[in-house]
């Protein structure tokens, strides 16, 4: 096949640009920040004394009822997405199914305008729908690659998503911290929830330029539907038998679902932990997340590069070995600038991982016109390692107290994870030698 039009491919790339304004914005700066802030009990001279809050009748430290919600919100998107990416597959409406989650999820952000100290079910409802959403979306977004790149431009097209996503990113997240640090508003929560509103808005908006461009999709013809609600879970039966013959895919699986463990609880949970065990400030947790992402355009490029001359798994290694160090780093430091050494290296790494593990998978998949149940396959795989991820995380901080042991707790993952990427590298030499 060839690579589509640039038009085509800037059309695709264009969604990164519209809905990383919502994973900068409410998964990693200003929404957890402010989330934090209104959720903490704080005395008289304005320290907080605990971070103690009520939901359903049961008391949570306020971080794990936040890592709670994102992982319910990953636990729905891994059981709804099978079915969705079924029908999408064989109706050819991958496009509606995409444009769907993305109106829910910014919705939900345009939602979290209201969320304040007396509507905490507001922010925690918001907060699962637009991970639902924004994942959601992703699923078809994805499936989208092994169509319009042929498999040598893979790598550099998956990089121009994941580029376009972080610089689109930062100019509204600049943006948006310019409200927050004005002193035009009396109401401090003012800026916090206008800045939710404009992510919803620049989502929605920015992503009709997708959705111009990108083509429909076509029906599978020779479909036989076991049932609409179970036929999802069939495919999914039939991707793994299918990887079950395909060695290196299957081990390269395995390996990606125990280092996104780690990966997406890692920069789920950043922010919380840069103001609760660094007690950083808004405005400084807002330039390390802007750090992390101007870093992280550079590191989806240089991983690219990188992956033509020594192969895309070999630099997976090389990346996930830089995790393991980072959490052994983020268990230790204890300044503001090593924090800020660590997120720069974290950037690095972050852009590189996520852009290198998903156009490893569409190198690696056999081809197929049930992309769309290939890339479920996958992101559910990704939705399931945060589920236990995000779970593992809360879990550890609520029994022992210290959100540093969560983050020991996660390099478990990492260290698994590069096992079973050694395992995979190993598998592809001895069918090379066997070629």
């Amino acid at each position: 096949m060839q690579t589509a039009s640039k038009k085509v491919i800037k059309g695709w790339a264009m969604y990164d640009w519209a809905n990383s304004a919502y994973n900068l914005v409410i998964t990693s700066t200003i929404f957890p920040a402010y989330y934090d802030a209104i959720t903490s009990t704080k005395d008289v001279s304005g320290n907080i004394i605990s971070h103690k809050v009520t939901f359903l009748g049961r008391e949570f430290e306020n971080a794990s009822l936040y890592n709670y919600s994102l992982g319910f919100a990953y636990l729905i998107i891994a059981c709804i997405s099978p079915i969705l990416s079924s029908i999408a597959d064989y109706r050819g409406n991958k496009k509606s199914f995409m444009q769907f989650f993305c109106y829910v999820g910014g919705a939900a952000c345009i939602m979290l305008f209201w969320f304040n100290q007396d509507t905490l079910w507001l922010g925690i409802a918001g907060c699962i729908l637009g991970a639902i959403g924004y994942c959601g979306s992703l699923v078809f977004y994805n499936s989208y690659l092994p169509e319009i790149a042929a498999e040598q431009d893979r790598d550099n097209v998956s990089a121009k998503g994941f580029a376009y996503g972080y610089i689109g990113s930062v100019i509204l997240q600049l943006i948006c911290f310019a409200f927050v640090l004005s002193s035009l508003f009396a109401d401090k929560s003012f800026a916090p929830r206008l800045s939710f509103l404009l992510t919803g808005l620049w989502w929605i908006g920015f992503a009709q330029i997708t959705f111009l461009r990108l083509p429909k999709g076509t029906p599978v013809k020779d479909f036989r539907p076991h049932n609409i609600l179970i036929n999802g879970f069939h495919e999914l039966k039939k991707v793994w038998k299918q990887a079950g013959h395909m060695p290196v895919l299957k081990r390269y699986l395995i390996s990606f679902f125990f280092y996104s463990m780690g990966v997406q609880t890692v920069m789920l949970a950043a922010t919380l932990f840069g103001s609760q065990v660094l007690l950083l400030s808004t405005s400084e947790l807002i330039i390390s997340i802007l750090l992390i992402q101007i870093v992280a355009v550079a590191g989806a490029y240089i991983m690219a590069k990188l992956s033509d001359r020594y192969g895309n798994v070999r630099i997976l290694m090389f990346v996930v070995l830089m995790w393991i160090g980072i959490c052994v780093g983020a268990y230790f430091i204890k300044t503001h600038l090593q924090f800020y050494i660590l997120a720069t290296v974290v950037g690095l790494i972050m852009g590189g991982i996520q852009s290198l593990s998903r156009s490893t998978y569409s190198k690696i998949m056999p081809e197929t016109h049930d992309t769309a149940s290939f890339f479920s396959f996958y992101d559910v795989t990704e939705k399931v390692a945060i589920v236990i991820g995000m779970f593992s995380f809360g879990f550890v901080q609520e029994i022992t107290g210290n959100m540093r042991n969560s983050v020991i707790a996660l390099m478990i993952f990492f260290i698994i994870g590069l096992a079973c990427l050694y395992v995979t590298l190993q598998k592809q030499k001895q069918l090379k030698t066997l070629n």
